[in-house]
């Protein structure tokens, strides 16, 4: 080895790029493992950012002609060394990374600026758009981005806060199904998974510095192609961790293959980081029945019955309640009037059908409870229609005070909602209440085809994903990782179509959480259609291409859709959720979600505050993604719901009176690059206040993670 040593320090006196290279190399062998995993991890990535203004210094790519397929030599690397302009075009003179003597020139707009994972990144984000109906709950975010960079970036907005990443990445199956450095990798490579090893491993790193280690669950899906080596690169990456591999039926038909086993099942890693726990349910995703003894729990009728039944006995208790004849749900109720009033004197809300408490015999009754108690009732889930006919005939359910009182002592459980939005309750074993799930799942929900591809096509309104996770699947899933947590933060880097958020918003309904979803999705155009869109002259980068992209086409909208209950088109998503939370797809969810973009700013610009608006979104994440974000500066500070920001620090006094005039605030980022003043600022900030440097804090983070790529 010393020898090795001695001929790279010659050799860097004479060609420093090319020793540096090497000791690279040297470096990764000599950290090579005697026992365990070792695998072969390849040129470092690269990824291509199509859109992004070519500057000087920068790597580059030459495109080849519009309407022509990519050729070996437009994966050439060049660096960019001066601009000229030629015949009124602009040009950029290149240098080539592999060959120092070789020099050309290229229009610019036919070059694509390459970003290899060792060099430093300076990430912004922009807004494309948002969707707001949850109130002040925090903002889930989908944000287009290689995952690589926008696991880097997490990390100086969540380092160590997430309690639980979701992740279903590529399965390797050699059919085209994802790219090493911009080139599919298929079934012939001989070095498929090494390449695919070393792809996961730089991704399992970084997010081992996003989740809370003290407590904390990581979730990896795969199928047989790779889960052995899965499981031996999981435990060398979270060597702390309690880790445990799930068998989930997803289509109990099988998939056959000739000459091979039915195919039913993939599988699921949890990694139990910390003090984390399975959170335990009343299903235990593999027996026929709950594992409990639980049944239903009887609902009574609001009709009044025996004596003191009769409208004149309480005549503030006579009042029609309004049920939809669309849905058959509760959608009010009128209030009381005086004994004499007709029943022409309420007015019926369109679409409604007025149900009044008539007995059996045709008389005037009256309810068991006031306009406004049932009102609270229907708020909370405790009341519901039945069967009501055209003519207003029907019965109205409420859940008695016993029987809610029950629920809050925990005798009784809610275990999901009915189609009418009312709780679904059950008796629960006072012997064993809830159980873990256990190490194989078969539950029909599980469908892969039926509960993922099917609704995807139903919010999207017929556009198609493939391989789509159940949406049921995923919701288990997340339920058994932050079941326990209403507050928590999960994050997925291959989010695909959108599936986690989707999910994450279930568990919210169900129990009235506010977790936030991050997922991260790239914008790759299918291999097909690539093909189709090279044809007709267009390139990455273009409206038209990008519009076909995995998150422009399938992961921004379904997210929306799911949570507007309305298809890209405007319609009305047909069709109910199943299983432990029923209702229409069209009622959405009370949810926001916003879809940001990465970019790639210059250190320098960023430094000298020039790139605010790009860093905003950032601070925001950074910040909990809730209430209104600070997007300009200009006035030298500003204090949102839960931060501030703070850039002329001459009007300090200001700012520091708005923050401790709210209690809310948490978190102050500060623009300075003194010492004594950020010193100063912090000692006058309130106490729960985390203040953070600008930019030091910025260019520190993405200058500490450069060079992670190199592994």
């Amino acid at each position: 080895m010393s020898r090795l040593n001695d001929l790279l320090r010659q050799l860097r006196m004479e060609n420093p790029g090319l020793a540096d290279d090497l000791q690279r190399e040297y470096d990764a062998l000599a950290d090579r493992r005697s026992f365990g995993l070792n695998f072969e991890r390849h040129v470092p990535e690269a990824v291509e950012l199509p859109g992004r203004k070519v500057r000087k210094g920068d790597k580059v790519r030459i495109l080849p002609p519009r309407g022509q397929a990519r050729k070996k030599e437009n994966d050439r690397l060049w660096r960019v060394i001066a601009f000229s302009t030629q015949d009124g075009v602009r040009h950029a003179d290149l240098i080539a990374l592999d060959n120092d003597d070789d020099e050309t020139s290229a229009p610019v707009d036919d070059l694509v600026v390459v970003a290899e994972f060792r060099d430093p990144i300076y990430p912004g984000l922009v807004s494309t758009g948002k969707v707001e109906r949850g109130g002040d709950k925090p903002f889930h975010t989908v944000i287009n981005a290689e995952n690589y960079h926008a696991l880097q970036t997490l990390l100086f907005t969540h380092r160590g806060k997430v309690d639980c990443i979701y992740i279903d990445p590529p399965y390797n199956t050699g059919a085209k199904d994802w790219k090493y450095n911009n080139d599919y990798v298929e079934g012939e490579d001989l070095y498929r998974h090494s390449k695919w090893l070393a792809f996961m491993e730089r991704r399992l790193l970084l997010a081992r510095e996003l989740l809370n280690p003290a407590d904390s669950v990581l979730i990896v899906t795969i199928d047989e192609k790779e889960v052995h080596r899965l499981a031996l690169l999981l435990e060398q990456v979270f060597p702390e961790a309690r880790a445990q591999m799930v068998t989930i039926v997803i289509q109990a038909a099988g998939s056959n293959r000739k000459g091979e086993l039915g195919r039913v099942e993939e599988y699921a890693f949890f990694l139990f980081i910390g003090d984390a726990v399975p959170f335990q349910s009343v299903d235990d995703l593999l027996n026929e029945a709950p594992s409990t003894s639980s049944d239903k729990v009887r609902w009574e009728s609001l009709l009044r019955s025996g004596t003191d039944s009769a409208r004149s006995d309480s005549p503030n208790l006579f009042y029609p309640v309004f049920v939809s004849k669309e849905t058959g749900r509760i959608v009010g109720c009128g209030d009381s009037k005086p004994l004499t009033a007709n029943l022409s004197e309420w007015t019926v809300p369109d679409g409604s059908i007025a149900v009044w408490p008539t007995k059996s015999g045709g008389q005037q009754g009256r309810w068991r409870c006031s306009p406004a108690a049932l009102r609270e009732l229907i708020a909370d889930g405790f009341a519901r229609a039945g069967k009501v006919d055209a003519s207003g005939k029907g019965t109205i359910w409420y859940l008695g005070r016993a029987a809610r009182k029950k629920v809050e002592t925990g005798e009784f459980a809610v275990t999901g909602l009915d189609a009418q939005g009312a709780k679904v309750v059950s008796v629960v074993s006072a012997a064993a209440k809830t159980f873990p799930a256990k190490t194989v799942w078969n539950r029909a929900r599980h469908h892969a085809g039926w509960h993922g591809t099917n609704l995807v096509s139903a919010l999207l309104g017929g556009r198609q994903f493939p391989f789509p996770k159940s949406l049921y699947a995923v919701e288990d899933a997340l339920r058994i990782a932050v079941g326990a947590k209403k507050g928590a933060v999960v994050v997925d880097f291959f989010s695909g179509s959108g599936t986690t958020a989707h999910a994450v918003m279930r568990l919210n309904r169900q129990d009235a959480g506010s977790r936030q979803a991050i997922v991260v999705t790239n914008n790759e155009v299918a291999a097909a259609e690539q093909n189709s869109l090279t044809k007709r002259g267009l390139r990455p980068g273009d409206p038209k291409w990008e519009s076909h992209g995995i998150c422009d086409f399938v992961t921004k909208p379904r997210v929306a859709a799911a949570i507007t209950g309305m298809t890209p088109d405007g319609d009305l998503v047909k069709g109910d959720y199943k299983f432990t939370d029923v209702f229409p797809i069209s009622d959405g969810f009370h949810e926001n979600a916003e879809f940001l973009t990465l970019t790639y700013e210059a250190p320098l610009r960023v430094a000298s505050n020039r790139e605010f608006e790009k860093v905003a979104p950032l601070l925001w994440l950074r910040a909990g993604s809730r209430g209104r974000r600070i997007d300009d500066v200009s006035k030298g500070w500003d204090v949102a719901d839960v931060y501030g920001v703070i850039a002329d620090l001459d009007q300090a006094e200001p700012f520091l009176k708005a923050v401790a005039e709210n209690d809310d605030v948490a978190m102050a980022f500060i623009v300075t690059d003194e010492d004594r003043l950020f010193e100063s600022m912090v000692a006058a900030l309130p106490d729960h206040v985390e203040p953070v440097r600008l930019y030091e804090a910025y260019l520190r983070n993405f200058e500490i993670e450069a060079g992670r790529g190199t592994r």
